[in-house]
């Protein structure tokens, strides 16, 4: 009973504030700095145009709010861009850059630099231009802990095209209908290359798989054999549908070299 009164006692000698230890308390207390600089990433366009075999450059900017330097010099910048996939849920790297590193990736190694016009320039500048560069770009900024990013569009100039095999519609599951525009020299159209095409006139009654995974066809005129004749215009959806069992035509995109 003495030990266990004995051990209690040095508890409550510990749990004492000591005059000797108010240096120790005021370490402890962490200053949050809400004014301070914010890290802030911008595109000066949304969307930018190219076409295939020709040379773009996606522009993106740093600064910070509070102050009109690029950075504030106690964290090297790092700079990184992405290709985002049509949901946003996946990402592939293009370029990262820190101080004079920098690394590409893929197929995209010896055709993406960073322009660097100025100290706070992140702009991309992509050579040689690839139909399946097609897509949205994210611009992550890093410097210490804060960061920020801003996405950018790359739009090609070109034609969206339906495709069926000789053997007759609804013959292809979505691999196959990769390498059949392949062989058209294309790549299969995105959803918002379609859209852009009906926009234009397109009107095409069987539907055809797009990049996304997904099976679609564009109407101008409603007619009974595409949905009715009282139906609404538009792009029509049949969904996501299997990639291996599923067959259907597809829509192709090509760009010409010359623009």
């Amino acid at each position: 009973m003495k030990s266990l009164l004995f051990l209690v006692l040095i508890s409550v000698s510990w749990a004492e504030p000591h005059p000797g230890n108010s240096s120790l308390e005021h370490e402890r207390i962490v200053h949050i700095q809400e004014n301070g600089p914010r890290l802030l990433v911008v595109a000066e366009q949304a969307k930018i145009f190219s076409h295939r075999g020709g040379n773009v450059t996606l522009p993106c900017k740093f600064y910070h709010e509070h102050t009109s330097a690029a950075g504030s010099g106690t964290h090297k910048i790092r700079v990184k861009w992405t290709k985002l996939t049509y949901d946003y849920l996946k990402e592939v790297d293009v370029l990262v850059a820190m101080g004079h590193h920098r690394k590409s990736y893929g197929s995209y190694q010896g055709r993406v630099s960073l322009r660097e016009s100025s100290e706070n320039d992140a702009s991309l500048v992509i050579t040689n231009i690839r139909l399946e560069d097609y897509g949205r770009y994210k611009c992550e900024v890093i410097e210490g802990l804060e960061d920020d990013t801003a996405v950018v569009t790359l739009n090609l100039e070109g034609v969206v095209f339906p495709y069926s095999p000789r053997l007759g519609r609804y013959n292809l599951n979505f691999h196959e209908a990769q390498r059949a525009c392949a062989e058209q020299d294309s790549v299969m159209a995105s959803f918002d290359q379609l859209y852009d095409a009906w926009r234009s006139g397109l009107d095409w009654c069987n539907a055809g798989w797009l990049s996304d995974g997904s099976v679609q066809y564009p109407i101008t005129k409603p007619r009974e054999p595409c949905g009715g004749r009282n139906t609404v215009p538009g792009v029509r959806n049949y969904g996501f549908w299997d990639k291996d069992k599923s067959r259907y035509d597809v829509f192709c995109f090509t760009s010409n070299f010359n623009g």
